[in-house]
This record gives structure tokens, sequence and C-alpha cells, in this order.
């Protein structure tokens, strides 16, 4: 094909979710012209990919998406999923962006002339500047030793996951404790199912504490704002597992160890299955300890914050483990243990194989700085810790998207070696 008879577009962004229908709102107020392209439906994946009982973990009020704050009557609450879906199609509608949705980005290639060439399902474009707004989860990750389990037992990743009632009748591992393993073993248990859950190294949180959200206490602190130059681990923070709390009923502390005196099953990380036996490491003891220890760790913070500006509260806490493991076992039976399905939370990873650009490192995760790479015209937005914790929240993607958008806008208006200055400058 022609490349000069492709349709062209200043700005195509990759993606139709909360990032990339806040940016589109940037461009728009920018008046520049622009196409959002969706492999799925916009927002899909708050519909495809949660479960029945999903709610957000952080409070109602930080939901902030462009020209779309909260204005429900509970910002203290935390949005079920029904909810969240309406937000997110009320928000869409104020957008209106111009979308193409059911069409799949094959391939991104930069031109010898400029800008570049979009290869997808329903033809080519080509576009001055590709914003990447497709996050970062994209291929469910499941290990290998699960092609060598028995075929009897069912396997879905969290992803897939809907409700207890999915799951055939008996006992269910759930692999993983971050906030997506933590919350599934919750809504196993509580539907009266025997739980086995194999705990990682995620921390914890506490829900409230002294008398406020956790949540609002960290937003007042500027935790939420920190950029990722600031944070002790620097670009490390973004490997960072998040804490593991529930905004179930009005919100509350997920404590592993109160489980554990209910009968949930606890075991060390999931290492293999060796035909018999699902061997699991002997970590158990440290990973609650050092979740605990994170616990702890904040609400001290927020002590110091209280002490340090005279703000009047209820009186500080220390979290004491309610239950430690006996004995911890490395092997489990899995036929004597009667597990009837296994849940697998432990994560995704990216795949940008179709974007041909050199703004990756080893691991595959884009190099950037607040989204800016050092390919001119190439941008990422809604990553993980893009620019501060807050990045990945529907608080704080607007204003990551407006940051990329006044990036576009200036080099729209600048001439090819001014913008070359700018770009290498931004990815400095």
């Amino acid at each position: 094909m022609n490349e000069n008879r492709v349709p062209h577009y200043p700005v195509i962004v990759v993606g139709g979710g909360q990032a990339g229908l806040s940016t589109s709102y940037h461009l728009a107020r920018h008046g520049l012209d622009h196409l959002v392209i969706e492999k799925h439906r916009a927002m899909h994946a708050w519909d495809t990919q949660r479960w029945d009982n999903f709610c957000l973990v952080t409070p109602n009020w930080q939901c902030d998406l462009p020209g779309h704050p909260y204005a429900g009557p509970d910002p203290d609450g935390f949005m079920r999923k029904d909810e969240i879906l309406a937000y997110l199609t009320a928000f869409r509608a104020k957008v209106d962006p111009p979308i193409r949705e059911g069409v799949s980005v094959r391939r991104v290639t930069p031109r010898a002339g400029g800008g570049f060439l979009v290869a997808t399902s329903s033809g080519e474009f080509s576009a001055d500047n590709v914003v990447v707004a497709s996050g970062g989860y994209h291929e469910p990750i499941v290990p290998r030793m699960a092609e060598r389990l028995p075929p009897a037992i069912a396997q879905v990743h969290s992803a897939q996951y809907r409700n207890a009632g999915q799951l055939p009748e008996g006992p269910v591992l759930v692999v993983g404790s971050g906030q997506s393993g933590a919350q599934i073993a919750e809504d196993l248990h509580l539907a009266g199912r025997k739980v086995h859950l194999a705990v990682g190294n995620a921390p914890r949180c506490a829900r409230f504490y002294r008398g406020r959200d956790v949540v609002t206490w960290l937003a007042d602190m500027g935790y939420y704002d920190m950029p990722v130059e600031q944070h002790p681990l620097r670009e490390g923070v973004r490997d960072n597992t998040n804490h593991y709390v529930t905004g179930r009923d009005g919100g509350r502390d997920i404590d592993l160890r109160k489980f554990a005196l209910e009968g949930m099953e606890l075991h060390g990380v999931l290492r293999e299955f060796d035909g018999t036996h699902l061997v699991f490491d002997t970590n158990l003891a440290q990973a609650l300890d050092e979740a605990d220890k994170t616990y702890n760790g904040i609400n001290a913070a927020i002590d110091r914050h209280i002490a340090e500006n005279g703000i009047a509260a209820p009186p500080p806490s220390t979290y004491e483990a309610v239950w430690r493991p006996a004995q911890e076992r490395p092997r489990l039976d899995l036929a004597a243990s009667g597990i009837a399905a296994i849940v697998w939370c432990i994560g995704f990873r990216p795949d940008f194989r179709w974007l041909d650009a050199p703004v990756f490192n080893g691991a595959g995760h884009p190099r950037h700085r607040r989204g800016v790479t050092a390919q001119e015209g190439v941008y990422f937005i809604g990553l993980p810790w893009l620019h501060s914790w807050g990045s990945g929240r529907f608080g704080s993607v607007g204003r990551d998207a407006a940051h990329i958008v006044t990036h576009i806008a200036a080099r729209a208006g600048q001439d090819g070696a001014t913008r070359d200055r700018a770009g290498q400058d931004s990815a400095a």
C-alpha cells in the first residue's frame, strides 16, 4: 500500500481504557486531531477481567478522571464492579472519543520521513505521534508446572475468575497473595470454600487507622504525588507488589493470619509439582512477618505525621500477630488434599512486540520519563508508577495524560530541528 494514501492522524492512541480516553480528553482540548484504537471495546477489562464481588481498594473520592470527578453519595466508600462500570461509561460519554473498537494494532513502525505507520486488523494508518495506552498487563502468567497437573483439576487465572460457583466442588488452591490473590482467597473463604493459599512477598496495609482511611492519610502526606525519581528505590519501585487490603463491605483489613484461624491453610511460595506433591518454600512465617512489618511501618509514618502537625486523632496502635504457623509444610499431597481447582494470581507480563521502537529495557519494559521516551513521537500512559504512585489510579492518570499531551502539542508547533532537541531533552 502507498504510505502516502493511508489515513493520517497527528496522534494515534493505542488502547481505549481510562488512560487512553484521558489522553483523548486532553488532545481534544488542545484541538489535536486523533484516533483511539481499541482491540476490544472501551473499558472492557473492568467488565471482562474482574470478579463479581470486585470493588475498588481506594476511596471513591480518589476517582477523578478528567472532567469527571466522583459525584456519588459515598465519597469515602468503595465502588463495586457495577458502579465502576457506570462511572466509566459516563466518562466515555463525556469524552466522546474518536474511537475504533474491535480493531487490533499489529505493528507500529517508524517511517523514513518521520512519524509512524500503524498496521491494524482494519487497515493501515499513519501518525506523527503514537501514545501507547494499552497498560502493562497483557499476558496472564501461568507457570509451566500447570501443564503437568492432573487434567481433572480446574485451572483459571485471576483475570478469568468470577465467583466460587464457577469452580468445581472441593478445596481451592489460590497461588499468590497480592491484591487479586488475597481478595480472591477472601471471596472463596466467605463463600464457604476450603481454601489453600500460597503466600508470596506482597506487603499489606491497614484499611482504617486512627479515625481515617489509610489512603486519606497517605494522600495528605503526599505519598501519591511523589515522583518516581524521588522514591528511595527510584525506578525499582515499579517492580513492587501492591499492598493487599480490601474495600469490600465498606472496607477492612485483609489479615491472612485471621483466615488461618478460621480454617484457611497457608503455605509458602509454590515452587513445583513433582507429579504427586505440590512443593512450597518454607518462607510462610517470614512472609507474614514482613507483611506485618510494612503494615506497622505505614501506621508509624502516619503517627509521625499526626504528631508533627498536631492533628487530633484516636490513639496509635500496633498490630500483633493473632496466629503463627506451628510448622510449615513444604510438601502437600495433591490427591490427598482433595484440591479441585487452582486460581493463578501471579500477575501478567507485558507484550509490546507490536511496537518497533528502541524504547525498551532488557526485560521488555518501556524506558521513559513520565511517559516520554527517547524515540521522538512515542509515549506511554497508564503504567504503574509512570510518574508517581498515583499514576495507576483514577485520580492521577489524567495529570499524566495532560503532561504527555502538552509535550505533543509543543512538538506540533515546532520545526523539525527544535523537535529533535526537545525529544532528546525529555528523554534524558
